[in-house]
């Protein structure tokens, strides 16, 4: 299956995730990138020339702005967000407006559009709270304690999550819900642990781990996660549903893959040890199978390969 000559809106695709998605989508369709460039990405790419694809500046919190994005739209990849634990902590209100309201305004927008393909909408895989191990997608959210930073983004996400599968049970919309895990790649700005990992680890650099180093993590390719989100994006049995995408075999505790980084990259950084920020995900492995069975999803990149592939972007763009 292939996603050609559709009008694509992507919500926050001048970010990491939004534009790598552009990148596979361009040559075939037109697409609409809708974002407030809070982080840009797409100044290491070459989208902004590519007669298929419009940037328009704004925020999915004006209502009135993402109705006009959405306009015409075939379908949307709603990949706006504030995440981050540093970024959620210092700003857990506009966290929380952001990606409830924000995600409201997308939805409601792509039904008054009339949008007639799919809505993808992007959960987390922090729904599952701080002991995670195979969940399926039937498991138990957990919202966590009241008053805990780290739950704000959760809370939030899963809100979003709600409201998506509600307009597709009331309104009929054909929306998806992706809860990705740990994804990293090239292209990635903000907080994610490979990238800055990464990063300090090619400067020679000393690598900082909050808590102990024990959290155990399952990462995933950015490229795996786009293969994923293709196939939701044309999947008939990908409506109403929520997929679990990740990479049960690349997993590490965050101690493991500060030393995988620097053995792979041959860098001397010192891993130093930091008081946790915020309550922790001490464990968070997902179980795939609902998304290998109904969209015929594998995750692909192994952990060397990936921050090999991550690595040489960072020397070719940012260092």
């Amino acid at each position: 299956m292939a996603v050609e000559k559709r009008r694509i809106v992507i919500t926050g695709g001048a970010g990491f995730i939004g534009s790598t998605l552009a990148g596979r989508l361009t040559d075939q369709n037109d697409i609409v990138l809708f974002d407030n460039l809070a982080r840009n990405t797409l100044k290491h790419t070459s989208l902004r020339e590519h007669p298929n694809v419009k940037l328009v500046q704004g925020d999915v919190l004006d209502y009135e702005a993402t109705r006009r994005a959405v306009d015409g739209a075939n379908l949307v990849v709603h990949a706006a967000a504030i995440a981050g634990i540093d970024t959620v902590i210092k700003s857990p209100v506009r966290t929380m407006e952001v990606n409830m309201i924000g995600t409201a305004n997308v939805l409601r927008a792509a039904k008054e559009a009339k949008v007639q393909d799919r809505i993808i909408e992007f959960s987390t895989s922090e729904v599952f709270g701080s002991m995670a191990y195979r969940v399926t997608e039937d498991n138990h959210a957990v919202a966590g304690s009241a008053g805990e930073a780290r739950w704000v983004y959760a809370v939030s996400k899963l809100a979003g999550e709600h409201l998506a599968y509600a307009y597709y049970r009331e309104f009929g919309l054909p929306t998806v819900t992706l809860r990705p895990f740990n994804i990293y790649g090239p292209g990635q700005t903000g907080e994610g642990a490979i990238q800055v990992f990464i990063r300090r680890a090619l400067r020679n650099e000393p690598i900082s781990i909050y808590g102990d180093g024990t959290q155990i993590r399952a990462w995933c390719y950015v490229d795996d996660l786009v293969e994923g989100l293709l196939l939701a994006m044309e999947n008939p049995k990908a409506v109403g549903e929520s997929f679990n995408i990740g990479n049960a075999r690349a997993v590490t505790t965050i101690f493991g893959l500060a030393e995988t980084v620097c053995r792979v990259l041959n860098s001397k950084s010192e891993i130093q040890f930091k008081p946790a920020l915020s309550a922790d995900i001490e464990l968070r492995i997902p179980e795939t199978k609902k998304s290998e069975q109904l969209l015929g999803f594998k995750a692909k990149v192994d952990l060397e390969e990936g921050i090999r592939r991550t690595a040489r972007w960072y020397e070719e763009h940012v260092l």
